[in-house]
């Protein structure tokens, strides 16, 4: 059962929401929307899940166009960053609700509820109303209720958005296994890049109502199209600078180091080098790389890594990196970039080039 957009857009008086896009999302894994606040990634899921009807083009799943068909018909779920459940309800009552309202069978309605329940670890709490839950616990409730219907289509619209950091990871890690395996499609919107990481799947790059790329999400990490997917794919954003190349030698600023691989089949002249924050390193990275020092500006330390805003020939570039790093702000720190973990875009911001190593 696959979803397809076809040759879709989304107007709004004489403003583009979606250009024109295509894509086909296959059930048995997670399909990611990655793209910053704003870019699409919630228009896109009403288009899909027909709570608005695009402009022009089609929506088709499992090989019939749905396009203006009810919500109701299309058997679908969806699930918000700011879950909603009914408060004079119990828990058990609010995941037991969609099927209720489509007359099944109480028996039927029974296991199915348990069945979610133990999937999301709410069992004990089926006989509580929302208001005497965690946060966590009703956003569970909220995806349990979603699990329930057995829908062809379960939509994740920053559902995790504005949980703990405890409760993130740990539904970071259930999700796939909960929902990746029950043969239906999921479409999960998220501007966290490191989110789209750990939830594996395919992922399609949304930049100001274009989606840039798609394809399977690793593999876009490791070879942006151009320079927008690049910047969508990272966070902090990534660092960028003119570089030179001339015969084997990169030059930046005073900085150099030699071309290899396919970096040096690239003709002779200026490109836009990228590299990716945590590919700027505090200390030796024990790989090739090539020393660079400035100021440090501003820092952002946390138990588990420490961000470092930096001024390199005038520009701004940041560092990230594992552990707690001592940067004084105001004074010069000297840093280590990994040329195996550049990317080379040419003058129209198509990726020509990359490092022999990408991680």
């Amino acid at each position: 059962m696959a979803l397809e957009l076809r040759n879709v857009t989304k107007k709004v008086g004489a403003e583009i929401h979606i250009y024109e896009t295509s894509l086909k999302f296959e059930p048995g894994g997670f399909n990611i929307l990655l793209g910053a606040t704003n870019a699409g990634k919630s228009t896109l899921i009403k288009l899909m899940a027909g709570l608005d009807r695009p402009s022009l083009g089609e929506v088709w799943v499992d090989g019939q166009n749905v396009t203006g068909q009810n919500p109701q018909r299309r058997r679908i779920a969806l699930v918000h960053q700011f879950f909603i459940n009914y408060p004079h309800m119990t828990v058990y009552e609010n995941i037991a609700s969609p099927l209720r309202v489509t007359g099944v069978d109480r028996s039927d309605i029974d296991r199915r509820v348990h069945e979610a329940a133990d999937v999301l670890q709410l069992g004990p709490e089926l006989h509580r109303r929302p208001q005497e839950l965690s946060g966590g616990q009703q956003q569970r409730t909220a995806l349990a209720r979603a699990i329930v219907k057995e829908s062809t289509a379960i939509f994740l619209d920053e559902p995790l958005a504005n949980l703990d950091y405890k409760l993130r990871e740990e539904l970071r890690e259930q999700l796939p296994e909960i929902l990746g395996e029950r043969g239906t499609v999921v479409v999960y919107a998220t501007s966290d890049p490191t989110e789209a990481l750990l939830l594996g799947g395919h992922t399609a790059l949304i930049h100001e109502g274009r989606v840039t790329q798609f394809g399977r999400t690793t593999e876009i990490y490791r070879s942006p199209a151009d320079l927008i997917s690049a910047r969508v794919f990272s966070d902090p954003p990534i660092n960028l600078a003119q570089v030179r190349k001339l015969g084997d030698q990169i030059q930046l600023d005073d900085h150099g180091w030699q071309a290899q691989g396919e970096v040096l089949e690239l003709a002779d002249g200026t490109y836009t080098l990228g590299v990716r924050p945590h590919h700027i390193t505090p200390t030796p990275p024990g790989v090739p790389s090539v020393p660079i020092e400035d100021r440090v500006e501003i820092t952002e330390l946390s138990g588990s890594e420490s961000v470092a805003y930096f001024s390199l020939g005038g520009r701004n570039w940041v560092s990230l990196a594992a552990g707690t790093h001592p940067y004084r702000v105001g004074e010069t720190h000297r840093f280590h970039l990994l040329p195996e973990q550049c990317f080379y875009f040419d003058g129209e911001g198509a990726l020509v080039a990359k490092g022999i190593a990408h991680g």
